[in-house]
C-alpha cells in the first residue's frame, strides 16, 4: 500500500468512536472503509466504543473520520468521533484486532433486532445451506442484547460462545465481503442452536421434526410454550375460541386481551385500521405489538382473544422461528402472550419453564441458547400521527435516552406498577425493558438480575439512588436496603411523572410547565392518593395549582378492583342518591351497599382520592360498562372502548361540565356538576357510549379551562401531559387538540411511556436538580 511514498508522506491516526457501534456490524464497515480509501491500520472494540489506528495521506484520512459518522451501518448510532495524531510507521493492511477488555465500560449495546430481509430469502431458499434454520441472523439483525454477557461486545461475551462455529461459518465470519463478517450470533444449522419440543407422554423432537410437530399441534388446538428472544411466550391459534377460553383460565387472565402474532400485513389489514406509521412499526427492525383500532365487529372466534376493547394489540413475527410457525398452511393468526402466570415475571430459564409452564402448556418448543436477560415485546400504540409507547422493552432497551442536563451516576428505581428502572450518568439514561409488578419474590429477584446486568454493561455505579415518596412501595424498600450508605432521594409520583415529559422534550428545566399528572395512585404531599393534579413544575419543585376534589375510596385496592364502589363513592360526595336503576346501585350487592353505606357515613377505612383513574372507573360503572375489574385500568379501557365505538363527540357535551371553585393554591375541579349530568341521561335512556363520549369531551375541557386560567395567573404556555390516563389515545388527542388551538405548546410522550414504566427517567432529573443543588 506505501509502495512509492516516501514515510514522510504518511500520517497515522488514533480514532476513537463513541455511541451504539457495537453490535451493528461497525467494525466490518471500518475495515471496508479503510481499504477503500487505501488506509493501513487495525480496528477494535473497546469497553468504551470502537477504536481505530489508521495511517495514510491526509485527504484519505479527513475521508476516514468524516464518512465513519456520514457512511455508518443502518443499525448504528455514532455519538462522536475524536482523534489524534500518531507517530506513522509505514505499515502495510488492515485488520481486526482482538477486543480490548481494559479501561471503562461506556461502549452501548444494541437492542434485539427483528430478522431482516437478506436473511428472510435465505430462510425460504431450499438452495442456501441455511434453509429453514430458525436462528438464521447477520450483522444487520438478530438477538443483541438478551445474549450480552459483557464489554466489549465479542462472541465469547455473548450466550453465543457456547456454539463454536463450523468451518463454513468460521469463513463467512472472517470474510470481509460476506454480511456475516464478524457478526458474533451467526450460526447454521451444523452449529447451532437447536430446537427441541417436549411433549408430556411422547418421546421429545429435535430441529426440523419439533418445528414440524410444534405446527400441527398448534392447528389442533394446543396451548405451547415457545422460547423466544427474551422469554417464553404461550402460543395458540387465536381463531379457534376454545382454545383461547381454555388458555385465559389457565392463565388467569380474567377480561384481558391477549397479544396476537400475524402472518403477514394482509392478515391484519382485514381487521384493523393501518395508516402509514402503523405499517412502519408492524414491518421495521423493533417490530413492537402495536394497538390498532378495529374496522368492524371481529370474526366470533377473535372475540375470546380480545373482548371489549377498542384495540387489537398486533406484532408481526421478528425471529425466524416465528416465521417458520405461521408459514402455510397453518394458523395465520397466533396468540402470543408473555409466558407466566398473571403479575409474575416473563421465563426465560428452561428448568423454570419446564416446572413453571406445565400447568398452562400442552408442549414446550425450546432452543438450546441461553436467554441472559429477560426482555417483553414492547408495546405501542398511534396518536395523532405520533408513536406513543406504553411499554418500552425489546426493541428499544436497552438504547440509551439523552439528558438535558448531566447527572451523577444514578439507580432510580420507579415505582411498583409496570416497573421499569434507569441508571444514568453524565448526558445518558439507560431505562431497563419492562420488569413488571413489584409484588413479588420472583419480581424483585428479576429486578436485581436486570439491574446488576444493565450495571455491567454500561458501567454506571450509582452514588445515588432515587426511589417514589410512597411509605408502602416495595420498591422504595428496595432501594434502601439496597443503598449500603448511599444517599436515597425521594421524589413525588406526579412530580417525577412531568418531569420524564420536560426530559424527554429536552427540556433543561430554566423554566416551568403545566403539569397534567392524570393516572389512577400517587403517593400525595398531604398522605392522600393523587391523581388528577394540575403541577407547575420545573425540575427544582413544582407547585399545586389545580385537582380534582376529594372522594373518599372505600376500601382502598377493593375499590379499584370493584369500579362500582368508586361509583357509589362519588355519587354520596356529589350529594346523589343511590336510586335503584342506577346501574352501580344495581351492581353492588344488597349486604355490601349497606356496609358501604356506613363505612361512607362513618369515614371507615377511607382514603381520599382526587385520582383521575378512579373517576374513569365510575363513570364506566355509572354507565353500566364495567363494574369489576380483572386487570389494571380495565374500566377505563372499556369506557374508552364505548366512546370510540360511538364517534366522536362534538356537539354531544352539552351539560357535561366540571366546577372549578378557588383554592388556597389554586382550583379544585368538582366533579359533581358532571356525575348529575350523566345519572339525567342515563335516566332518559341515553345509551352508554354517549354518556363515555360526553364524559371525554367534559374532561378534555376542563383541562382546556384549567390551563387557561393557570395560564392567565402564571404566564406559562408550555403543558405536558403525563400519567397512565393519558395512554387513552381519545382524551390525549382531543386535550392536544383543544390547548393546541388555545395556543399552548403540548409536550407528550414519545419515548417513555405515560404510565409508571416512564417514571425512573422523571426521578433521575429531579433528584439529579436537588443533589447538584445540595453540592452547593
Amino acid at each position: 500500500m506505501t509502495s512509492g511514498r516516501r514515510a514522510p508522506d504518511l500520517e497515522r491516526r488514533r480514532v476513537a468512536v463513541r455511541g451504539l457501534v457495537q453490535g451493528v456490524g461497525f467494525r466490518p464497515f471500518v475495515f471496508t472503509l479503510a481499504g477503500e480509501l487505501g488506509l493501513a491500520g487495525s480496528v477494535t472494540n473497546t469497553g468504551e466504543g470502537v477504536l481505530a489506528e489508521v495511517e495514510g495521506d491526509r485527504a484519505a484520512l479527513d475521508a476516514f473520520c468524516r464518512r465513519l459518522a456520514g457512511d455508518a451501518p443502518p443499525l448504528a448510532r455514532v455519538d462522536s468521533v475524536e482523534y489524534a495524531p500518531l507517530a506513522a510507521t509505514g505499515a502495510d493492511g488492515f485488520t481486526i484486532a482482538p477486543s480490548r477488555a481494559d479501561g471503562p465500560r461506556t461502549a452501548l449495546i444494541p437492542p434485539d433486532v427483528a430478522v431482516c430481509a437478506d436473511c428472510l430469502a435465505e430462510l425460504a431458499d431450499p438452495a442456501d445451506r441455511r434453509h429453514r434454520h430458525p436462528f438464521i441472523s447477520c450483522t444487520n439483525c438478530g438477538p443483541r442484547h438478551t445474549i450480552v454477557t459483557g464489554l466489549p461486545y465479542d462472541r465469547a461475551q455473548t450466550t453465543m460462545a457456547g456454539f463454536p462455529m463450523c468451518a463454513d461459518c468460521a469463513r463467512e465470519y472472517g470474510d470481509p465481503a460476506d454480511r456475516r463478517f464478524h457478526a458474533q450470533p451467526v450460526s447454521c444449522h451444523a452449529c447451532g442452536p437447536r430446537l427441541s419440543l417436549t411433549v408430556p407422554g411422547r418421546p421429545d423432537l429435535a430441529g426440523e421434526d419439533a418445528l414440524g410437530e410444534a405446527r400441527r399441534l398448534l392447528a389442533g388446538g394446543a396451548i405451547l410454550a415457545v422460547k423466544g428472544l427474551g422469554g417464553y411466550h404461550l402460543a395458540c391459534d387465536a381463531r379457534n375460541a376454545d382454545t383461547v377460553a381454555l388458555l385465559r383460565r389457565r392463565k388467569q387472565r380474567g377480561d384481558k386481551a391477549f397479544a396476537l402474532m400475524a402472518r403477514d400485513l394482509a392478515t391484519v389489514e382485514a381487521l384493523v385500521d393501518l395508516g402509514p406509521v402503523e405499517r412502519e412499526l408492524l414491518t421495521g427492525p423493533v417490530r413492537p405489538i402495536v394497538l390498532l383500532r378495529r374496522t368492524g365487529p371481529l370474526p366470533p372466534a377473535l372475540s375470546a382473544a380480545v373482548p371489549r376493547t377498542p384495540d387489537l394489540g398486533v406484532m408481526l413475527p421478528y425471529t425466524p422461528l416465528h416465521h417458520l410457525l405461521l408459514a402455510a398452511p397453518g394458523p395465520d393468526l397466533l396468540v402470543m402472550t408473555s409466558a407466566n402466570l398473571s403479575g409474575e415475571p416473563i421465563v426465560t430459564d428452561d428448568a423454570e419453564a419446564l416446572e413453571r409452564l406445565a400447568p398452562l402448556v400442552d408442549g414446550r418448543l425450546a432452543h438450546d441458547r441461553p436467554i441472559r436477560i429477560p426482555c417483553e415485546d414492547s408495546v405501542v400504540r398511534v396518536v395523532d400521527g405520533e408513536l406513543l409507547p406504553l411499554r418500552r422493552s425489546r426493541g428499544y432497551a436497552p438504547l440509551p435516552l439523552p439528558l438535558p442536563v448531566p447527572v451523577r451516576p444514578a439507580l432510580a428505581v420507579g415505582g411498583d406498577l409496570k416497573n421499569c428502572f434507569a441508571l444514568a450518568r453524565g448526558g445518558y439514561a439507560w431505562l431497563s425493558g419492562h420488569i413488571g409488578d413489584m409484588d413479588d419474590l420472583a419480581t424483585l429477584r428479576a429486578f436485581d438480575h436486570a439491574v446488576d446486568h444493565l450495571g455491567a454493561i454500561t458501567g454506571v455505579r450509582p452514588e445515588l439512588l432515587v426511589a417514589d415518596r410512597h411509605p408502602g412501595y416495595r420498591s422504595v424498600r428496595h432501594a434502601e436496603r439496597a443503598a449500603a450508605g448511599r444517599p436515597v432521594h425521594r421524589v413525588q409520583h406526579h412530580h417525577a411523572h412531568i418531569a420524564a415529559v420536560m426530559a424527554e422534550h429536552g427540556l433543561d428545566g430554566s423554566r416551568p410547565v403545566l403539569g397534567l399528572a392524570f393516572d389512577g395512585t400517587g403517593y400525595g404531599e398531604d398522605g392522600a392518593v393523587w391523581g388528577g393534579e394540575v403541577l407547575l413544575a420545573d425540575y427544582d419543585g413544582f407547585r399545586r395549582l389545580a385537582h380534582l376534589g376529594y372522594v373518599p375510596l372505600p376500601g382502598g385496592d377493593a375499590a379499584v378492583e370493584r369500579p362500582y364502589r368508586t361509583a357509589l363513592a362519588h355519587l354520596r360526595a356529589a350529594g346523589l342518591a343511590w336510586t335503584p336503576g342506577v346501574p352501580p346501585v344495581d351492581a353492588c350487592p344488597p349486604d355490601e351497599l349497606r356496609v358501604l353505606d356506613k363505612q361512607l357515613a362513618r369515614d371507615l377505612n377511607c382514603v381520599p382520592t382526587s385520582s383521575m383513574g378512579r373517576l374513569f372507573d365510575a363513570v364506566s360503572s355509572l354507565a353500566g360498562i364495567c363494574h369489576r375489574s380483572g386487570y389494571e385500568a380495565q374500566a377505563a379501557i372499556e369506557l374508552e372502548a364505548a366512546a370510540a365505538e360511538f364517534g366522536p363527540a362534538a356537539g354531544h357535551g352539552a351539560g357535561y361540565a366540571f366546577a372549578l371553585h378557588p383554592a388556597a393554591s389554586g382550583w379544585i375541579a368538582d366533579p359533581g356538576p358532571l356525575l348529575a349530568a350523566v345519572v339525567a341521561d342515563l335516566g332518559s335512556g341515553a345509551p352508554a357510549g354517549l354518556v363515555a363520549a360526553r364524559f371525554h369531551t367534559a374532561v378534555a375541557d376542563l383541562v382546556r379551562a384549567v390551563c387557561a386560567a393557570a395560564r392567565e395567573r402564571h404566564g406559562t404556555t408550555t403543558v405536558a401531559l403525563s400519567g397512565g390516563v393519558f395512554a387513552n389515545a381519545l382524551l390525549s388527542s382531543a386535550c392536544a387538540q383543544g390547548l393546541g388551538e388555545d395556543g399552548f405548546t403540548v409536550l407528550r410522550h414519545r419515548r417513555v411511556p405515560p404510565n409508571d414504566g416512564g417514571l425512573a427517567l422523571g426521578q433521575l432529573m429531579v433528584a439529579a436538580r436537588s443533589a447538584a443543588a445540595r453540592e452547593e
